[in-house]
């Protein structure tokens, strides 16, 4: 073979190895984001009935803010800041919070960066810097309610009280921090090995509130989630329990 055309096909060889290896490489660092991005991609959207309770009403004003909604019902001493489950679109929640307002309480919910709020564990802050209100309470669903608890661990002292709903604190908590526990009979998802190894964490006089045939995802409205146990009382019940049990902590609690 003539010298110069084997140089040519020597070259054109290592051109190749080269660019193998550069898209190796790039491969490697661009399958985790591409993985990531397929999985935060992946959510649970709010269902009709969820944006049918986005709407006001006579006792109940709902705006879009910066930072999620604000349910702002006839109540002005209390509110409560809320962290939506993980992968669940925030809006799922509002017919538990639209009632929650109606009923005195307003609500602050939290829009989470990839609707995961361990992303921004201290939202809560800056909301209650820009809110004048006697009683301070944080709550959340599942993950939500844990990224809430660690909120708390860190901001007792500007709290009132601490709401968990299917979820547990990782993190032991002040003594002195009302806790309620909420968490449905027929609960698939919540695993309750470690919900109960973590009971340790939250003060002995907690409130715990079990909703009987109440299940993890009837505390928010998106349809089934994979791997829940099925209710046996409807999605509106399960809801108005849970306002129930809150209001009752809250006003045992508020002084």
């Amino acid at each position: 073979m003539i010298p110069w055309i084997l140089s040519v096909i020597q070259g054109v060889k290592k051109m190749v190895k080269k660019r193998r290896k550069w898209i190796v490489l790039l491969f490697l660092v661009l399958l985790p984001v591409l993985g990531t991005g397929v999985y935060i991609s992946d959510y649970y959207h709010a269902d009709q009935t969820a944006l049918a309770a986005l709407v006001p009403d006579e006792d109940t004003d709902i705006t879009e803010t910066d930072f999620g909604w604000c349910f702002d019902g006839p109540g002005n001493d209390t509110a409560m800041i809320f962290y939506p489950g993980g992968k669940v679109e925030e809006t799922a929640y509002a017919p538990l919070l639209h009632e929650l307002a109606s009923a005195g309480t307003d609500v602050f919910l939290v829009k989470m960066p990839a609707r995961l709020a361990i992303f921004s564990i201290d939202k809560a802050g800056s909301i209650m810097d820009r809110y004048d209100y006697r009683h301070w309470y944080i709550g959340g669903h599942s993950l939500g309610g844990a990224s809430a608890a660690y909120f708390a661990e860190k901001n007792a002292s500007r709290l009132d009280g601490l709401i968990l709903l299917a979820s547990y604190s990782a993190k032991k908590l002040d003594d002195d921090l009302d806790v309620l526990l909420v968490f449905g009979s027929a609960d698939g998802v919540l695993n309750m090995q470690k919900y109960r190894e973590n009971r340790k964490n939250v003060p002995a006089d907690a409130e715990e509130y079990i909703i009987e045939g109440g299940n993890h995802c009837q505390f928010g409205s998106y349809g089934f989630q994979s791997g829940d146990g099925m209710a046996s009382i409807p999605a509106a019940e399960q809801v108005h329990e849970t306002v129930s049990s809150i209001t009752v902590f809250m006003a045992e609690n508020d002084n």
